[in-house]
């Protein structure tokens, strides 16, 4: 269950998000710079996510892209790893992409597919350039951009640059603690994509219900319910996130929202 809270959470943030830029997940394109086990367990929390929003699993893959250091995994990249082959593109939807190379690099892919979210799982700093989120900015009002790589000097991209290149109006979220941004006078508070929002309520939750297992439904209630404390969703303003302090409030609804599915599904 460790290794799922970091999906578990990522996916409450990004739930969060799109709610405070007006959307919900299912209507978003999302891009990760990085396709190893973390990123993709996320990515496929994010296409079962899609999917209970009402989309197909076809559909629900087709918004997600992957990049990693060889480019966009698609059908046609030869030695995949077995957790990749399921969140590839199909080489034959791209053949209308305005690229000059075989090699489909992260500029490439956000400037074709303009997407709405960019999450950094590549453990390299810098990747996610001022020409990257200046481009993404071009064709999305309210880019949700979250470099979750640790520690610090390992982040794609500083919340500070990734505000300013957007002229604030970016929805930032980082795996590393930041201090808040003081941008043309309105301070940011960014919000850290955290373990601890997720873990302790999964945990009471299936103590107090006498749980044998943690499925798939007790993850997904416990991203709604994180996602329902994000001042951004109600306040409309904003980090993404509950503070941290607010952690014991948090974790005692996802408890209570876990326990509830476990009974409710007879998992005792």
């Amino acid at each position: 269950m460790i290794s799922r809270a970091p999906a578990s959470v990522t996916v409450g943030t990004l739930i969060a998000a799109s709610r405070g830029a007006g959307s919900q997940l299912s209507e978003q394109k999302i891009v990760f710079l990085g396709a190893g086990s973390a990123g993709c367990g996320i990515a496929e929390q994010i296409v079962a996510q899609i999917q209970r929003e009402g989309l197909s699993e076809e559909a629900a893959r087709q918004r997600v892209f992957m990049v990693d250091r060889f480019g966009l995994l698609t059908d046609a990249m030869p030695n995949l790893l077995p957790f990749q082959s399921k969140l590839v593109q199909k080489r034959d939807n791209l053949q209308q992409w305005d690229t000059t190379s075989d090699v489909l690099s992260l500029l490439d892919v956000v400037r074709n597919v303009k997407p709405d979210i960019l999450i950094g799982v590549s453990g390299q700093p810098g990747l996610f350039t001022e020409e990257i989120i200046r481009e993404m900015h071009k064709h999305c009002p309210r880019p949700i951009v979250m470099p979750l790589s640790n520690p610090t000097s390992r982040v794609e991209a500083t919340p500070q640059n990734i505000l300013s290149w957007t002229d604030g109006e970016a929805l930032v979220a980082t795996g590393s603690p930041f201090a808040p941004v003081t941008l043309k006078g309105k301070q940011y508070v960014i919000a850290q994509c955290n373990n601890s929002y997720i873990f302790p309520g999964i945990g009471l939750g299936v103590i107090a219900s006498g749980a044998s297992r943690v499925t798939e439904d007790m993850l997904m209630a416990a991203s709604e319910t994180l996602a329902k404390h994000s001042p951004l969703v109600n306040n409309g303003e904003g980090p993404v996130l509950p503070e941290l302090k607010d952690i014991q409030t948090v974790s005692r609804a996802i408890a209570f929202a876990v326990g509830k599915v476990a009974q409710e599904q007879g998992w005792r």
